[in-house]
């Protein structure tokens, strides 16, 4: 590289030694050693080593950091830049709206705003009102980048262990959630949103939470998956099916309680299944055990026995979908004088309720296990448990409670 050493660099000579610094790194980016693009700009050694390490100890002053090459951001980024922070401090002193500086700076509103909250600090005698400092605003912002970020629950150990033994209840972390709103409702440190419970679950290296925790979960699963498409069942023809759009409409709304979803759980080899039985209004369940098969008539007597000990009031209807083991379902009606409606082929939402509560009930009955080992005592602890289990369609109350009441009335 041609370079021209300046021969007079005084006071009178050009000042500070700029362009020979720039020079200087230019040439360590292309290669040279510190020794031969000291002696192509003309400076000492120990003058280049001190432009790229700092300068530790000087004689007054404070420590002089090394000098950086700097990068021109003349491309758009991803986040806000110092000069854009110098732009809404000029613009918000000349009264501009958040939606004009953002056209300006090409940014969401909301981006504009969110920059000004979180960076801005409250005015001395007015606190709904922020004054911005854009240089100090950078800073800000500089210091929460760095990662990873040490998460909530890590710091907080009672935090942490409040968690750990629900999960160890088989509570959901949304369930969870809501439990440390209720049990702490301000003190904000103990709060938390169930997607930060799944992170310190399932996100590599935190260790907030005790990866074997992840068995505690519904499905189990040790690492994250997205949902599966749902499939098409085939219709099957049972004999004189009546369908759900013949059920009385006082079951849509959930507004009268008896009316009830069905459905069983298969066991290994699809040998043993478990009948489950929801209450569409309080999500009650009941579980009735057929251990050596589930033909039509196992299930039917099965079922019988499960629905006699409820009350005449809670036996209004039964919705369940087109499985051959409800083939005898008139047989059913005529035992307990409760009506059974058919989902359509290949709708499970229209029993939504039950769907939902089977994939529960897979936590305590895992996919290809044996359902013939539970005894009826073991299914009835296992119903209980979920009952007391509160419930955020329920107002977060449990499905115990909410039949206890109606039996009250």
């Amino acid at each position: 590289m041609d370079f021209e050493i300046r021969k007079n660099r005084g006071p009178g000579g050009g000042g500070r030694l700029l362009r020979e610094r720039e020079v200087y790194l230019q040439l360590m980016q292309q290669g040279y050693s510190s020794a031969e693009a000291c002696r192509i700009v003309g400076i000492n050694v120990r003058t280049g080593k001190r432009w790229r390490n700092g300068w530790h100890s000087p004689p007054t002053g404070k420590p002089k950091p090394p000098i950086t090459a700097e990068v021109p951001a003349c491309e758009p980024s991803r986040y806000l830049r110092e000069a854009d922070r110098i732009h809404i401090a000029d613009r918000l002193r000349e009264n501009a709206s958040i939606r004009q500086i953002a056209a300006e700076l090409g940014r969401s509103p909301s981006t504009v705003s969110r920059e000004i909250r979180r960076n801005g600090i409250p005015l001395r005698g007015d606190a709904s009102r922020q004054a911005y400092r854009p240089h100090a605003a950078q800073r800000r912002a500089e210091q929460r980048r760095p990662r990873p970020k040490p998460g909530k629950i890590g710091q907080n150990p009672r935090l942490q262990d409040f968690i750990q033994r629900h999960l160890e209840l088989r509570w959901s972390p949304e369930q969870i959630c809501n439990a440390l709103r209720t049990a702490f409702p301000d003190r904000p440190e103990m709060h938390v949103v169930h997607e930060t419970i799944y992170q310190a679950l399932y996100v590599q290296g935190r260790g907030e939470l005790r990866r074997e925790l992840t068995r505690a979960l519904r499905t189990g699963r040790a690492m994250r998956r997205p949902h599966r498409q749902s499939y098409k069942r085939q219709p099957r023809a049972i004999k004189d099916m009546v369908m759900i759009s013949e059920r009385p409409a006082e079951a849509a709304d959930r507004a009268v309680p008896g009316h009830w979803e069905g459905d069983l759980i298969i066991g290994k080899e699809g040998k043993s299944a478990i009948a489950t039985l929801v209450e569409r209004s309080t999500r009650y369940v009941l579980l009735a055990p057929l251990p050596g098969d589930h033909s039509a008539g196992t299930t039917r007597d099965a079922l019988i026995e499960a629905v006699n000990t409820l009350p005449a009031h809670l036996k209004r209807s039964l919705t369940w979908d087109q499985g051959s083991e409800m083939a005898a379902h008139k047989a059913f009606t005529i035992a307990t004088d409760i009506p059974v409606y058919f989902c359509d082929p290949g709708s499970p939402w229209q029993r939504g309720s039950n769907e939902n509560t089977n994939g529960l009930l897979r936590q305590y009955f895992p996919k290809g296990t044996d359902l013939a080992v539970h005894t009826r005592e073991h299914l009835a602890a296992v119903a209980a448990e979920l009952n007391s289990r509160p419930r955020k369609t329920l107002g977060w109350e449990t499905p115990a409670e909410c039949l206890a009441k109606l039996l009250a009335v």
